[in-house]
């Protein structure tokens, strides 16, 4: 914006030099009147654009009175970079060439060379006309060109949208046909047994089967819901966990866990949801890789990082062949560094595994 307004200065200080120019080379300092109309065409030029009809017309006694034509020419050039009025703008071509022909105070056009000399004129100012709407074209092509830029931009958006939209029903129906069905086939089959085994035991496990598979069904009603959402509505997901959630996901995990933790409460939700995912995923790994393990984590606060230990023994038995996307460690990475922070995880020297998640801690909490 203040580029475009330097630049619009820039010419009018241009043109109205070149006006004070043409003055100075064909007006006489003897005749007050021509100089007086000639310095009045020059300095209306600062407001040949708010009013360019006015100051077309206010510099043509300019042409009548004496040689100086460049002002008038100026705001004729002005005028025909804004109206789309071809009437108007013969009109004035013709104004500006009778004006500039007129011998004042007699007139004489009745002779070859003055016929001559009202060709070149009306030529003259009609160049400037075709010149001024050739720039108004040329201003209505960029503006033209601008907003198909941006309906195209509009139509790639909304292409994509679609194709999200249809994605998003497609993934909600495969979520509810397969998925769904699946996990209730778990839950029930886990309530059956909870039923008919006298093992406390393994009670127990279909007890926490079954209580997983029904929190999980849950979840994925909520997630079909939120993907079958395709009116652009914001959807409220589902509630999201915190450090107080820490005790029932260690209880829930099916592992014999110690659990160990000094952190405030205060903790941004971000870090909070950070922790309990981490935690969450340690101790998937240690129910995936390594059964019978016992588990502890530890989460202390400590000045200005909060630092989560999540580490296993040795498991007493071989691990199931589950199927894993490998994307678990890889995430909890990209997530801690979204937060400045860290994850490191390796095997330790009693055959267990271990994982340290470093978060860096605002100083005003």
């Amino acid at each position: 914006m203040m580029s475009r307004r330097c630049a619009d200065t820039l010419r009018d200080v241009a043109f109205v030099g070149a006006a004070l120019l043409d003055v100075r080379v064909n007006v006489s300092l003897d005749d007050p009147l021509r100089m007086g109309a000639a310095l009045a065409a020059a300095c209306l030029l600062l407001l040949r654009r708010r009013w360019p009809l006015f100051v077309f017309l206010f510099t043509l006694p300019a042409v009548l009175f004496s040689d100086a034509v460049v002002a008038c020419l100026a705001a004729l050039y002005t005028l025909a970079t804004f109206t789309r009025r071809r009437t108007l703008l013969a009109a004035c071509v013709m104004a500006f060439t009778l004006s500039d022909m007129v011998s004042w105070p007699r007139l004489d056009l009745w002779n070859t060379a003055a016929v001559i000399t009202l060709g070149y004129t009306a030529a003259t100012a009609a160049a400037v006309v075709f010149l001024g709407q050739l720039v108004q074209a040329r201003r209505d092509l960029s503006l033209r060109l601008a907003e198909i830029s941006l309906a195209r931009d509009h139509e790639r958006r909304l292409t994509a949208q679609a194709a999200l939209a249809q994605e998003r029903a497609e993934l909600a129906r495969e979520m509810h046909d397969v998925v769904s069905h699946q996990v209730s086939l778990i839950a029930v089959r886990a309530g059956a047994l909870q039923v008919g085994t006298g093992d406390a035991e393994a009670k127990d496990a279909a007890a926490t089967i079954r209580r997983l598979s029904v929190q999980t069904l849950d979840e994925l009603r909520h997630m079909v819901n939120v993907l079958r959402d395709s009116q652009g509505r914001p959807t409220e997901l589902t509630p999201q966990p915190s450090l107080a959630d820490l005790r029932r996901l260690v209880d829930a995990s099916g592992i014999d866990t110690e659990l160990a933790t000094d952190l405030p409460g205060g903790l941004p939700s971000a870090l909070q949801r950070a922790v309990y995912r981490t935690v969450q995923e340690a101790l998937t790994n240690v129910r995936k890789h390594a059964p019978g393990a016992t588990a502890t984590v530890r989460a202390s606060y400590q000045g200005d990082a909060v630092r989560v230990t999540v580490s296993n023994t040795a498991p007493t038995r071989p691990a199931l062949p589950l199927p894993s996307s490998h994307y678990g460690l890889v995430g909890l990475r990209q997530r801690a560094a979204l937060l400045g922070g860290t994850v490191t995880s390796g095997p330790t020297a009693d055959g267990g595994y271990e994982l340290l998640l470093e978060l860096p801690v605002e100083e005003e909490l």
